[in-house]
């Protein structure tokens, strides 16, 4: 019997807790033989056909702790275990559950995020704790897809932390043309990453006609962004005489940041890595289609006689 993913939590820490890397193919064989998982079990399917169960399972495992800060990704597709989750495997437990987990507050913080991201409030505790029957299709459906937006935001989050300033720069390019700004992708592509005056690493139309202009600063950024910063663009845009401004970063602002409003008109929107994701996905930058469902319902007006 495939088990549930936080059965998996437990074993998969103790498995790397000798601190080297592990590759996540790596693991869900590790765990595979652990479970005592069948041929006929690691084969089985997602009800989209293009998903295995068992190695899904693995995933999500993974993914939850180390929201809790028990396992760290240093490079895309591998995983080690962290002092936290060293000092977890101190205490003997039996089981490590989303409910354990949410004594570490990198975890609360990340599903306090997700609640505000899902409209529908929908916790996964209640998922598995409730009968399914008590769910409809609908939110069980709805709940699925935002599991997988949320794990597909986080593997574009790293990636781009991979990728090299010139590229996350051709990236933000991208988006913004995607999203109705700067005209042209060659008009754009003149001025992202060439100007650098004044902690201003581009400008870009607001639309294609070039009414007016928006000055960008992108960062890949490791630490959190305070409101210093912010203070310096809104200063390297009055040094410019411009009004409008995005700032992007691959990490997060702090509350100070985020409550910020410059007192004069200057406008500025700040897009932290997780809003990144979240518009890269929305406008189809870096993500392709995997698969889709088509849910339909009776037409009534079909058998109105």
């Amino acid at each position: 019997m495939i088990p549930d993913f936080q059965a998996i939590m437990l074993p998969l820490l103790k498995q790397i807790r000798d601190g080297k890397e592990y590759k996540l193919d790596t693991i869900v064989d590790l765990m595979a033989k652990e479970f005592k998982i069948t041929n006929d079990e690691r084969k089985e399917l997602l009800p989209s056909g293009q998903t295995f169960v068992f190695g899904s399972r693995v995933g999500w495992a993974r993914t939850y702790m180390k929201k809790a800060g028990l396992i760290d990704t240093p490079k895309r597709g591998y995983m080690r275990i962290t002092d936290s989750g060293l000092n977890v495997l101190k205490q003997n437990l039996t089981r490590i559950s989303i409910a354990y987990l949410k004594r570490f507050p990198e975890f609360i913080e990340w599903q306090n995020i997700k609640k505000e991201d899902n409209q529908s409030n929908f916790d996964i505790e209640t998922v598995q704790s409730e009968s399914i029957n008590k769910q409809t299709p609908e939110e069980l459906l709805n709940y699925s897809h935002s599991q997988l937006k949320e794990e597909l935001a986080i593997e574009l989050i790293e990636k781009i932390k991979e990728c090299s300033p010139s590229f996350f720069e051709r990236l933000v390019v991208d988006l913004l043309i995607k999203m109705g700004y700067g005209g042209s992708r060659q008009e754009a592509g003149r001025v992202i990453g060439k100007s650098g005056d004044g902690g201003i690493d581009g400008i870009i139309n607001e639309d294609k006609l070039g009414l007016d202009s928006i000055y960008v600063q992108a960062k890949k950024w490791e630490g959190v962004v305070g409101r210093p910063e912010i203070h310096k663009f809104i200063g390297a845009l009055a040094g410019q005489g411009a009004k409008k401004g995005i700032f992007i970063t691959t990490s997060y602002f702090t509350k100070e940041a985020n409550e910020y409003q410059p007192k004069n008109d200057t406008k500025i929107v700040l897009i932290d890595g997780k809003k990144l994701a979240d518009l890269m996905i929305e406008y189809g930058v870096g993500v392709t289609t995997k698969f889709n469902y088509e849910v339909k319902k009776m037409d009534s007006d079909y058998f109105e006689e």
